[in-house]
């Protein structure tokens, strides 16, 4: 009998990208400097360091950090250099700025070590709806990527796609 139902899309060949899937599940936390701060103003270097070595730095294994600092001051870069300094022994990843930045950038991490063998002349879809928000960036970055190398990339679900390019 032939009224099996046949899944075109499983068929197609065509390969899907969730850019969510280059987000690690590691926990974020920030590190505010403000604390840090004489009168939450003026970051004095010889305070800043002595309070830098008085912390248990072993609270951020395996977390991703981003760097803020919640006061409106004036911070020496560095002050940040020697934040990463301590928490590169601990920390999976570290950042400047909040949580969406953090994500940003781990996401163009992501896409900037894809290897583009696998993709050569292969149609792809870049997935476009889920439950995790992605930003411009690392639509404009996966496009830039793959580009040169596919033979057609498309926005969407494979079911339901709007094609953004195809090889001439």
């Amino acid at each position: 009998m032939s009224d099996l139902l046949n899944n075109k899309v499983a068929e197609s060949g065509i390969l899907t990208i969730d850019l969510a899937s280059f987000l690690p599940a590691n926990e974020f936390v920030l590190f505010d400097i403000k604390p840090f701060l004489f009168m939450e103003l003026i970051l004095k270097e010889k305070d800043f360091r002595a309070s830098l070595q008085n912390i248990d730095w072993s609270i951020y294994q395996d977390k991703i950090v981003g760097i803020v600092c919640s006061a409106d001051a004036i911070i020496p870069m560095w002050a940040n250099m020697l934040i990463v300094s301590a928490l590169n022994p601990f920390a999976k990843a570290v950042y400047f700025g909040n949580e969406n930045k953090a994500r940003e950038q781990q996401l163009l991490e992501g896409i900037n070590s894809i290897n583009t063998n696998e993709y050569t002349d292969q149609r792809v879809v870049i997935k476009g709806c889920g439950d995790t928000p992605i930003g411009e960036s690392a639509y404009i970055a996966i496009t830039q990527k793959l580009r040169p190398v596919v033979k057609s990339i498309m926005y969407g679900e494979p079911c339901s796609t709007v094609p953004v390019y195809k090889k001439k």
